[in-house]
């Protein structure tokens, strides 16, 4: 079911002060699309918590109700810059591509674009039906569906990669976030590689093993090979289940 952003133009609207609804006339000098600008703007310097409707008011030179004649209240608000996140993802995807470049083109330009604005991720976890979640699904499915793969494993191959993207890029963000401005993430990884490396060899050989390449790996190549990983694991389902000669 596709939820889509409501609109303010032609209903009433809550006033903040008092919680009733009261008719009057639009104000035109602010638009839905300035607002949510200024929302992103908060967003991104300072997190979810920091966007009030005073807030984003004051970084408009204007007064609540205005704000309301365009938005109801802060979840259509998050809803509508997410919504404004994602469609920059969508519309800057080569339209030439195969569909396998257009699956790993899209899923580092999520990756991307949630390490940039780490609230869409946890506001896509947050309302997994909205109508961004939607436009990911059927971005990844539609190029499925053209690479072939078979009906019955649509869902499951769909479901992975969007599971895998989000996931991941949803943790890459908050990692990054953990550690102060300026941090050197060598350091920090290198860290924790040596701790890793004080765990017992014998019991923990494989950690051991990850902690030689954890300092200098590359987040972005590491991700995309997951995601290679995925596309071939579907590649062998479609293969299998093509009739031989």
């Amino acid at each position: 079911m596709e939820i889509k952003i409501r609109q303010s133009k032609a209903r009433p609207i809550k006033t903040e002060r008092t919680g009733t609804r009261r008719s009057g006339r639009r104000t035109d000098a602010l638009s839905k699309e300035r607002i949510v600008e200024a929302a992103i703007d908060i967003l991104d310097a300072e997190g979810e918590n920091a966007l009030t409707f005073r807030a984003l008011a004051a970084h408009l030179s204007t007064g609540s109700g205005a704000i309301y004649w365009h938005v109801a209240d802060k979840n259509e608000l998050l809803t509508a810059a997410t919504d404004a996140i994602i469609g920059g993802v969508l519309t800057g995807l080569a339209s030439d591509a195969t569909p396998d470049q257009a699956i790993r083109a899209f899923a580092l330009g999520l990756f991307d674009a949630i390490d940039a604005h780490p609230w869409v991720g946890t506001h896509l976890f947050r309302e997994p039906w909205q109508a961004a979640m939607l436009e990911i699904f059927e971005a990844i499915g539609g190029r499925l569906q053209a690479l072939g793969v078979p009906e019955e494993a649509l869902f499951n191959a769909g479901s992975a990669l969007v599971n895998y993207i989000l996931g991941v890029a949803g943790q890459n963000a908050a990692n990054a976030r953990l550690q102060p401005q300026g941090t050197d993430r060598s350091a920090v990884l290198g860290a924790i590689a040596a701790s890793w490396t004080e765990r017992d060899p014998a019991r923990y050989p494989f950690v051991h093993h990850l902690a030689t390449k954890l300092r200098d790996h590359d987040d972005r190549e590491q991700f995309l090979a997951g995601i290679d990983l995925i596309l071939a694991g579907i590649g062998a389902i479609k293969g299998a289940d093509e009739p031989r000669p």
